[in-house]
């Protein structure tokens, strides 16, 4: 090890020490976290200023750095199969004794894939407004390897029909599922939880001493495990720091620039979008505004973590604590909004990646029956996109080899896809949040004075792990 790189890492231990004073002395976690993002943006672009871009220093110290990184991000994969499971589980539970599971699973689950229909037409409509078309761009060796990578998961994928892919949900050995060794682990471990819940309420009338055991038992499961979540997501500051550190020291900066609209025209659509969510909830009679204010925190972290099944605790918290949601139609909604119905990861991005592709085959992007094709592909596959990194990945992967257009566009935005994967994010738990927020108030089921009163929600508070 060389004496540079043991600078870089004093230098980055004593980055961390610094958050860790600040949470010593009770800064606020949104705070912490946007210094985290801040001090990994500036040590990164000083590690690729001082030794230029490709430098084996560099490497060899994000190696390093990524035991913080790359810690933080299998620590997110550890909690997310064991809280999607007791978050359906208690909330279906709960809805046993509140309202009909049919009905709020109908307006749940349809409000997400209505609104990944309408995220599909302003990815369509930003795209073409930029003009943007794969044509004249270029890959470099990541890109290439990344592209590579991405034809041999085509190949699967392509090999899978709509009715295959429904099939590849079905969890035939959830245990395995609970390991994440598919693609669809994760919807299929959400249909495993549903039936362990639904088959729980089955029983509530005829065994209800059992009922009430099981019960407990699960909401001890829950607890325990909401307190390992919460003990994770308090490490995110520092997480971030260091996956932004190796984010922006390895970033190419001549591609990000050549992308640069790409990167435009894909947060003029998030916005676009959240503008729509803000929209629906003032229809149901939700002042925006307010709403708006309470779920800041909830995205601030959503948008650094850029995991929507991690931001489930929060989700839930935030809904119940300051949206004055019910409980159970808050957990439905987020565990739920982690795997159908993605705005960001399901909608905008693969529908933006077809626009780009579409020119380089003779296809007329703004051609209605290509739209409309592409708006119909774009709702069902947005069934089952996990929570988790790669989701969005994966939903362009099933949506370009149904349209049986190639994917190597997604590996030439490698570059940028930190950058654009944050906004996404983001933009999935709004729309969980938003349809537990509509259901909750067109079922009658919101408590408005919850709603009126001047709070937020935030992992510095206890609410969040209860």
């Amino acid at each position: 090890m060389t004496i540079s790189i043991i600078i870089n890492l004093v230098i980055f231990i004593a980055l961390l020490l610094f958050i860790f004073l600040q949470q010593s002395k009770h800064i606020s976690f949104t705070k912490r976290v946007f210094t985290g993002l801040g001090l990994g943006i500036a040590f990164g672009a000083l590690l690729q200023l001082y030794y230029g871009s490709g430098s084996d220093i560099i490497a060899t110290s994000i190696n390093y750095i990524d035991i913080v990184g790359k810690g933080y991000v299998k620590l997110l994969q550890m909690i997310i199969t064991p809280l999607i499971m007791v978050s359906i589980i208690s909330a279906i539970l709960k809805l046993n004794s509140s309202s009909s599971l049919g009905k709020i699973s109908a307006m749940t689950i349809g409000t997400l894939v209505l609104t990944t229909s309408i995220a599909a037409l302003i990815g369509i409509a930003w795209s073409n407004l930029f003009g943007l078309t794969a044509e004249g761009l270029t890959s470099g060796a990541a890109e290439t390897a990344r592209a590579q990578v991405l034809e041999n998961r085509l190949g699967t994928v392509e090999q899978l029909s709509f009715a295959d892919m429904l099939i590849q949900f079905i969890p035939a050995n959830p245990f395995l599922d609970m390991t994440g060794a598919r693609s669809t682990s994760t919807i299929a471990t959400v249909i495993f939880s549903v039936f362990i819940g639904v088959a729980a309420t089955g029983i509530s009338r005829k065994n209800p001493d059992v009922f009430v055991s099981f019960e407990h038992f699960v909401t001890v499961a829950k607890t325990i495990v909401m307190r390992i979540v919460t003990l994770v997501l308090r490490l995110t500051p520092y997480g971030v720091m260091a996956l932004m550190t190796k984010v922006i020291s390895g970033s190419n900066y001549a591609d990000i620039v050549n992308l640069a609209h790409f990167v435009m025209a894909s947060y003029g659509a998030l916005f676009t979008m959240f503008a729509v969510h803000l929209a629906i909830v003032a229809l149901v009679g939700i002042n925006p505004l307010r709403y708006l204010k309470k779920i800041t925190p909830l995205l601030t972290f959503a948008f650094t973590s850029r995991s929507s099944a991690a931001s489930i605790p929060l989700n839930v918290a935030t809904q119940e604590k300051a949206l004055g949601v019910s409980n159970g139609i808050a957990n439905f909604a987020a565990s739920f909004g982690s795997t159908i119905g993605q705005n960001g990861c399901a909608g905008i991005y693969p529908a933006m990646l077809a626009v780009m592709i579409a020119p380089t085959l003779g296809i007329n992007p703004l051609d209605p029956g290509f739209i409309v094709t592409l708006v119909a592909v774009i709702t069902v596959s947005s069934f089952g996109v996990a929570g988790i990194g790669g989701g969005a990945t994966f939903a362009a992967l099933i949506v370009l080899s149904a349209l049986d257009f190639p994917v190597a566009l997604a590996g030439l935005l490698i570059s940028i896809e930190p950058l654009i994967d944050m906004g996404r994010t983001a933009l999935n738990v709004s729309g969980s949040a938003m349809a537990g927020t509509v259901t909750s108030k067109l079922l009658g089921q919101t408590d408005i004075s919850v709603f009126n009163k001047d709070n937020t929600v935030s992992l510095d508070s206890e609410e969040t792990a209860a």
